[in-house]
C-alpha cells in the first residue's frame, strides 16, 4: 500500500515485482554513475586551464567513448529482455479469473467454476467502514490463493480500460473485442489495491481493483460459501 511522501515503489508481493525492483535499482545505479561522471567532466572543463593536444585529439579517447556507452546499454538491455520474457510466461495456472472492464466497475468470472462471478463496485465514501481506504475499497474483492499461479484474462465491454495492481507488478490493457492475459503469483497473504490505469471516461478514477490473497484452506472455504450462495 502506498503512503504519503513515498519516493520508491510499493513493497513487492510477487516474484515478478521483486525482479522489477531489482532491475530498477540496477538501472538507477548506472544512471547515477553516468550523471556523476558527466558532472565531474563539466566541472573539470570549466575550472581547469590546462590543455593537452593528445586529449583533445586522440583516437583512443574516441574509441573509449564509443565502446563504453555500448557496453552500458548492453548491461541494461539484457536484464530488461529477461524480465520481458518472464512477464509473458504463463506456466500451468492453478486458477483462471476473467476480469471484464465496464464503465465504471469491474466484473470477475472464475472460469474454472460454473456461474461463479460477481461485479466489483467502489464503496462510496459515506459507506466506508473504519480502516477502509477512500476510492480504493470495493464491495467484492477478487480472492486468490497464496503461492499459486493465477492467470487473469482481461477484456472490456465498452471502452479501453487497464487492469493494474502495482504491488503485484501487473498491468494489462482491457480492449473491447480482444482477450489479453497476464499472470502473477502472490508470495504472502494480504490485500492489494490497484486502479484502472487507462483514462476511460468521467468516472475513470472510481473503478478500483482489490485483490485479496489468502491461504489455500481459506480460499476453499470462500469458494464453497460463494457456490452455495448461487
Amino acid at each position: 500500500m502506498a503512503h504519503p511522501q513515498q519516493l520508491g515503489f510499493q513493497d513487492a508481493t510477487s516474484p515478478l515485482m521483486e525482479e522489477l525492483l531489482h532491475f530498477h535499482d540496477h538501472a538507477l545505479m548506472i544512471v547515477f554513475l553516468i550523471s556523476a561522471f558527466v558532472l565531474y567532466i563539466i566541472v573539470a572543463m570549466v575550472t581547469t586551464k590546462i590543455y593537452d593536444k593528445y586529449i583533445l585529439d586522440s583516437q583512443e579517447i574516441e574509441i573509449i567513448w564509443t565502446v563504453l556507452p555500448a557496453v552500458i546499454l548492453i548491461m541494461i538491455a539484457l536484464p530488461s529482455l529477461r524480465i520481458l520474457y518472464i512477464m509473458d510466461e504463463v506456466n500451468d495456472p492453478h486458477l483462471t479469473v476473467k476480469a471484464m472492464g465496464h464503465q465504471w466497475y469491474w466484473s470477475y468470472e472464475y472460469t474454472d467454476y460454473e456461474e461463479l462471478g460477481f461485479d466489483s463496485y467502489m464503496i462510496p465514501t459515506q459507506d466506508l467502514a473504519p480502516g477502509q481506504f477512500r476510492l480504493l475499497e470495493t464491495d467484492h474483492r477478487m480472492v486468490v490463493p497464496v503461492e499459486s499461479p493465477i492467470r487473469v484474462l482481461v477484456s472490456a465491454e465498452d471502452v479501453l480500460h487497464s487492469w493494474a495492481v502495482p504491488t503485484l507488478g501487473v498491468k494489462m490493457d482491457a480492449v473491447p473485442g480482444r482477450l489479453n492475459q497476464t499472470a502473477f503469483i502472490t508470495s504472502r497473504p494480504g490485500v492489494f489495491y490497484g486502479q484502472c490505469s487507462e483514462i476511460c471516461g468521467a468516472n475513470h478514477s472510481f473503478m478500483p481493483i482489490v485483490v485479496e490473497a489468502v491461504l489455500l484452506e481459506c480460499f476453499e472455504n470462500w469458494l464453497s460459501l460463494s457456490l452455495q450462495d448461487l
